[in-house]
Formats: structure tokens, sequence, C-alpha cells
């Protein structure tokens, strides 16, 4: 059984880029389930799966700062998928609404949480991924549960099993009557993915290196004398307080008079002993500032501190960032443009606000941390889930790659290679309704847990 348990959390990963199969993971949870149903040691196979699932998956936080803090931060995820042991035997019918819960409890909880791992994210190129338009990446995940559920008891129990697969049926048909989003109209912009001088934790220890890349390769894509409204550079990408530097502020005011066009930068501002991640909209001085509210943990800021340092001699290279309190958008002609930096991806209560507010979803990201792993990649396929979700058009910059543009049905459109210099000319529609699922906002959850509770019971009484 321990060999299964290894192999179902290895396939429920696989379901995740860089191998992103996502029909595995519906078998990977008809395997979770007769796991528990079959073997007797419930608690230690459910960990089994879940450590190997998060071992996996998040193998790329152990890039640069070693195998110790990939190794904690497998265990106390894994530790908080353990109250799946307690759905067996009859209860069993309760894991789609307990594999929910558990999920959303990892999505704020601790340190506000950290939601990589939902299945939602690795079901990008599911049939039935527009679900996500209807309940939120909550419904998404549970469509899957619900399917490995139905497989497992398709030759058991077959009035379970028809209940559970109705319930499947019934999501996937409704979307067919979503209503249809009206566009408002297009926006060109212009992506910049400068690179940078080398990947790794220092990736911006030269003074404004990281500047001069995006700098060089906005020139090289002026040269082509596109169509655009905006120029859009990714997170860190100006890597020096534009504020404090006479020479990089005096550079932006150059791009701003030669192309005629705002620039959308991402820059650290350093204000006394405060650090803010921002998103700056600059045409010849800011016109608008976002600052980052969803910081990083152990990136951005360090939690427990005097104990962190026992496992990574990085601690004491991490300065504390300090997080914005406000929500803001740039206007760029007919555009709304709701700036997303990096791990805010995951943030359930932003994103819902900030396409509730604009009308094209901006991704600035800055990937060279995490070198040549499957990071970038399982962050596109979250990008992408997002657009679908609220029926958005998105475009992710990176420093480093994978940069692409997003249409709101999640397809890529176009994207550039990792760790090379590029650019994207991006041709984007625009929409203002909101979806289904934007409008339930946190509601989507609680409906969808309600329900999957209410399915059980009635399954339950079946069983008996």
């Amino acid at each position: 059984m321990l060999l299964v348990s290894i192999f179902t959390g290895w396939l429920l990963s696989a379901s995740f880029p860089p191998i992103g199969r996502w029909y595995l993971a519906p078998l990977a949870i008809f395997l979770w389930i007769w796991i528990l149903q079959k073997g007797k040691r419930s608690i230690i196979n459910t960990f089994v799966v879940a450590f190997t699932f998060n071992a996996f998956l998040l193998h790329w936080s152990s890039t640069y700062v070693g195998n110790i803090p990939w190794l904690i931060l497998c265990l106390g995820e894994s530790l908080l998928f353990l109250p799946l042991a307690w759905a067996r035997k009859k209860r069993i019918v309760f894991f789609p609404a307990i594999f929910l819960l558990l999920e959303q409890i990892r999505a704020i909880f601790p340190f506000e949480g950290f939601a990589w791992g939902r299945l939602a994210f690795g079901q990008v190129d599911a049939p039935y991924r527009e679900v996500v338009a209807m309940g939120g990446v909550s419904l998404l995940t549970s469509v899957v549960t619900c399917i490995g559920i139905t497989l497992f008891f398709v030759k058991r129990q077959f009035k379970i099993s028809a209940i559970y697969g109705s319930v499947v049926a019934l999501l996937i048909l409704s979307v067919t009557v979503l209503s249809s989003m009206q566009s408002i109209g297009n926006f060109k912009s212009l992506l910049v993915q400068g690179n940078v001088p080398q990947l790794g934790l220092d990736f911006n220890s030269r003074a404004k290196a990281v500047f001069n890349m995006h700098v060089k390769e906005t020139l090289r894509a002026v040269e082509e004398k596109e169509d655009y409204k905006v120029i859009i550079w990714p997170e860190n990408s100006v890597d020096v307080d534009p504020y404090k530097s006479v020479d990089v502020q005096a550079s932006l005011v150059s791009l701003n008079k030669l192309t005629n066009k705002p620039i959308i930068i991402g820059a650290v501002l350093g204000t006394g002993n405060k650090v803010e991640n921002a998103s700056i909209l600059w045409d010849k001085g800011a016109v608008s500032t976002y600052i980052k509210q969803h910081l990083t943990p152990f990136g951005e800021y360090i939690p427990l501190r005097s104990i962190a340092k026992y496992f990574s001699p990085f601690v004491d290279d991490v300065k504390d960032f300090s997080p914005g309190t406000s929500d803001v958008v740039h206007n760029v002609d007919n555009a709304v443009l709701g700036p997303i930096i990096c791990y805010e991806l995951i943030d359930d209560s932003y994103i819902n606000r900030i396409s509730r507010h604009s009308n094209l979803l901006v991704v600035q990201t800055n990937n060279a941390t995490f070198g040549t792993s499957a990071q970038s990649a399982q962050q596109l396929s979250i990008s992408r889930i997002r657009a679908i979700e609220n029926h958005r058009d998105l475009v992710s910059v990176s420093t480093t790659g994978i940069s692409a543009v997003i249409d709101s049905q999640g397809n890529i459109v176009n994207s550039t290679t990792s760790n090379q210099p590029d650019h994207l000319f991006a041709d984007s529609t625009l929409y203002s309704d909101q979806t289904l699922a934007n409008k339930l906002g946190n509601w989507a959850f609680w409906l969808t847990l309600v329900g999957l509770g209410i399915v059980g019971f009635i399954a339950r009484r079946i069983y008996d």
C-alpha cells in the first residue's frame, strides 16, 4: 500500500506542469479513495500521498535555497491533508467535501495560506474547465474530486456513483447556459521580457543591471514599428528605486518621449526602513502606483524569523517588505488594467476584486529566483485559470519567462521562452461584464461546500 500511496501522490502532481496531464488528477483521487477504503493505516497512507504530491509539485522551491526549506514546506502542507484520513468506510462519501474544506484552509493558513497546489490549477486543459467561471476555483476542484469518487463507486455502489456522476454532468451542462460576455473594445500593448544577468537569489546584485536589460529589449521592440498603447515591464524590472536614482528616472522619461507611450514598471521602492513591491504606471513620472498587498512569506518577509534562521542561511538576507493597503488600477486609453504582482495570483479575494474593477488583467512576475524549474509553467497555468474564471484577457510578463498573452478562454495566444530576452505585442479584447464566479466572490466556496455536504449526506443514507 505504501508504493501505491507514493504512486498516487506522483500521479496527482503529474496533472500539473511540467507534465501537465489534467486527466491524471481524477484518476489519482480515485486511487486515493481506494487506498483509504482498502488500507489499514489511513493516516500514514494519507500523509504519504500528500507528501509525495507536494514534494514533486513544489520541488522548484528548492532551486537556490536548498532541500531543507523545500522539505519543511512539503511537511507543513502535507500535515494539513491528514483530516482526509477520517473519510473512510461509509464516511468516504464525504471525501469531496472534506477535500475542498482542507484546500480552502491551506489557502488561508498559515501566513495567509499557500494555495499553489489547488487541484483546479492543474485543470486548465480539461474539457470541463469553464465551470470555474460559475463557481470559481472551488467548484473546479470539486468537479475533479466528484469524478474520482464516481469512478470509485461505479462497480461498488452504482447509486452513489450515479449521484456524484449526475452532479458532474449537471455542472458541465450548466456551462452552456452561461451568459455571453460582450466586448467593449480592443487594446494593444507591448510586453518586454528583458531577462536578468544571472538566475538566482542575487539576480539583481548589480545596480541597474536588470533595468538596463529591459531598456535594451524595449528599444529593440520599438524598432519593429508596431502599434500599441502601453509598454509593460515585469516585477523587479526597475531594480533601483526610480524616485531615488536620477539616471533611472531620466531613462524612463527618455523612453516615454521616444515612444510617446506610458510604461507600466515593476519597481522596488524604499522609503526609510520601508520597502515596497510596486506596479507603477509611468508617463514622465508616476501616474498611478499599486503596492503589492499579498506578500510572499519567506520571500518578501520572514515569519518566525528567529526560528527560520536555523533552517536557512539566507534568512538574514531578506528584508521584510511592507504590504500595500488598497487596490489600484492603471487607466490607459480605453483600458482599465488590473495589476497582479506574482504571488497575488493565488489570492482569490484580491483576484476577485481587481477583476471587477478592471477590463484587462496584467500579471507582473519575476521567476529568476527559481531558475529553469517548473515554477514559471505552473504559474502560467494559474494565470490561464484566472482568465477563464473572470472572463478577462490577461497578459503575463516575466523578467525571465514564460511571458504570455492569454485570452479570456484561457488559451495562450503567444508566449516567450524562458531565460531569453524577448518581447510580445498583445492585441487584447476588453470585457467589463462579470462572471457568476466573480459576482459570488467568497460565497462560491461556501455554496460549493454546502452542496457537497448535502450530496454526501444523501449518499450516506444510500450507503446504509
